[in-house]
């Protein structure tokens, strides 16, 4: 991969293929194994009790949806990092750099303040992907985030 990618327009999301196939993948077999269990159900259990095991299989499919919504977004005013528990909003000029190192599950993205999130919409499983995403990322901080070199005197 080049060393200079050039940035992408804006807006763009980047966020992981495979995880998402698999996340939803098996939400949509929790729910629908859920379902055909409910309907299997031998006659001691009632209504209620179907009625629980379609709840359960609900419930096990919103968890892997907090799993397969994590994505990173840039616009013109910055980047939204959506995690499977918490979305983060940061303008230009506070990221710093982001950062994806071999054998590490996603990318991290560091701050002004020193501080560091992990950017699990950019995950490191997809390789070539991921280092792509990363390039594209790196990009558009250093074309909206850095301050330029102030003029000489």
């Amino acid at each position: 991969m080049p060393d200079f990618v050039t940035p992408p327009s804006l807006p763009v999301t980047w966020r992981p293929r495979r995880g998402r196939l698999v996340a939803y993948g098996f939400a949509a077999a929790a729910v629908i194994g859920a379902l055909i269990f409910a309907i299997a159900l031998p006659e001691p259990f009632g209504l209620a009790d179907k009625i629980a095991m379609v709840g359960l299989g609900c419930v096990f499919a919103g968890v892997l949806h907090l799993l397969g919504r994590c994505r990173v977004e840039a616009d013109d005013a910055g980047i939204t990092l959506i995690n499977a528990l918490r979305s983060h909003r940061y303008t230009w000029p506070e990221v710093i750099d982001v950062t994806l190192i071999d054998g590490e599950p996603w990318a991290k993205i560091d701050f002004a303040d020193g501080s560091t999130v992990g950017a699990m919409g950019i995950q490191g499983s997809e390789k070539d992907r991921a280092r792509r995403q990363v390039a594209e990322l790196t990009a558009l901080i250093h074309e909206r985030g850095e301050a330029g070199e102030p003029p000489s005197p």
